[in-house]
């Protein structure tokens, strides 16, 4: 591994963890050049919500690219760009009778973060947005001023302002009526807050520490939104496409944003992809206002679209994934039972899931404890004190069971 050592930047992190050089991956095993096989319940950081190699998605791309099919074409028409849009409008849009245009703002989830926070500003003609405590938006500089992390957000190297931090649910534990601080601020000629253009947040907040909001809460955000006549954003980036059960982190709630980020698992195939969607009144982009040179790669259409095609025609996957969510739940209160002098806390909705940890060293210990037993989860949270678990939605009944077992023969180990 010394090339590794020798050419690539020390900013490389997730190779820290996972010390081995991996070769080919199929479903929810992953494997080293020397044949040794993993369990993947980390899908690529979410990317991967259909598992690695998909075969129905597989062959959708290689005849595509066998038939020589466009592959690279910025915003120009092509086949799989039509395709992609009406399946995403006969599968998605309208059986949740959602009304967005789609805008593709580049390749990844900072992409459309970007787009969204862009377009609000301009829509509005405000500056300031709204973003909540332990949010994770991305990497690029607009979408590091809505996120909290510090040690992220001092990587800048410069000031991140226009973007105003209010507590997310159960930032208080519950000591707090909901939005209490943030409408008395908004009502508040005093108070100094600068009317916002937005406010954006996370269903559930994957980097953040796996913090799932309640429904009632988005319902709130919502109402306090429409109230004060702020646009609502939703990154979907990571919990979009299933990973919470429905294919949008947000549908259980019952609203309806106004701008909606999406990337990772939306090719369906672990190729850069990301959609900004917007309500059409909020379509007053400019022709070239928001571009990007790979803002329309053609095989992560053909993916998306058989992804769609192939997961999204009925309610199979969605029941699925909630079923699995559900009995890693009860899986992981039975360990938070079963440590009560640890104080652990099991978080988390759908295959969206992860135990609380005291400290971010536990919950490093456990991780690594499971690698060294063939599986693949990394920590999250603002000290890294989170073990969260994002596997394949795809993942039968037998791995899940075997995935559980290795997590508890880890926490085990550390623990005791």
């Amino acid at each position: 591994m010394s090339i590794f050592e020798e050419l690539e930047s020390e900013v490389r992190s997730y190779s820290r963890g996972w010390p081995v050089v991996f070769d080919r991956a199929q479903g929810s095993r992953i494997y080293d050049e020397n044949g040794k096989v993993y369990l993947d319940f980390f899908a690529g950081a979410g990317a991967l919500n259909y598992g690695h190699n998909n075969p129905m998605l597989k062959k959708a791309l290689i005849d595509y690219i066998s038939r020589d099919g466009v592959i690279h074409a910025l915003d120009m028409f092509t086949v799989a760009k039509r395709d992609f849009l009406e399946t995403f409008n006969e599968t998605i849009l309208k059986p949740r009778e959602l009304d967005y245009k789609v805008v593709f703002p580049g390749p990844g989830g900072a992409n459309a973060v970007e787009a969204a926070l862009k377009l609000a500003r301009k829509v509005t003609g405000k500056e300031s947005i709204i973003n909540f405590t332990n949010a994770f938006h991305g990497m690029t500089l607009g979408a590091l001023s809505v996120t909290g992390n510090s040690m992220k957000r001092g990587a800048a190297g410069i000031p991140l302002v226009h973007a105003t931090p209010m507590p997310y649910d159960n930032y208080f534990d519950g000591t707090m009526p909901d939005f209490m601080y943030f409408e008395k601020l908004l009502q508040d000629s005093g108070s100094g807050l600068n009317e916002p253009a937005a406010v954006i947040v996370e269903g559930v907040q994957g980097e953040g520490g796996i913090n799932a909001a309640r429904l009632d809460w988005l319902r709130g955000l919502d109402e306090l939104c429409k109230r004060h006549d702020i646009l609502l954003i939703m990154d979907d980036v990571q919990m979009g496409c299933g990973r919470t059960g429905a294919f949008f982190s947000f549908e259980d709630a019952g609203i309806k944003p106004d701008i909606v980020c999406l990337s990772k698992s939306i090719s369906g195939y672990g190729l850069p992809m990301a959609l900004t969607l917007i309500k059409p009144e909020l379509d007053v982009w400019g022709p070239g206002e928001h571009n990007g040179t790979f803002r329309g790669i053609s095989p992560a259409f053909v993916t998306a679209t058989e992804s769609l095609r192939t997961y999204w025609r009925d309610d199979e996957l969605e029941k699925s994934t909630k079923a699995k969510g559900e009995r890693i739940g009860a899986a992981f209160q039975g360990i938070v039972e079963a440590y009560p002098e640890t104080h652990l806390v099991a978080k988390g909705r759908g295959l969206a899931r992860g135990i609380e940890f005291p400290d971010g060293e536990l919950a490093s210990k456990v991780c690594t404890a499971a690698f060294e037993r063939g599986l693949l989860m990394e920590t999250s949270g603002p000290d890294s004190e989170v073990m969260k678990l994002l596997p394949p939605l795809t993942l039968t009944d037998e791995e899940l069971s075997e995935g559980l077992a290795i997590i508890d023969e880890s926490i085990k180990s550390v623990l005791r």
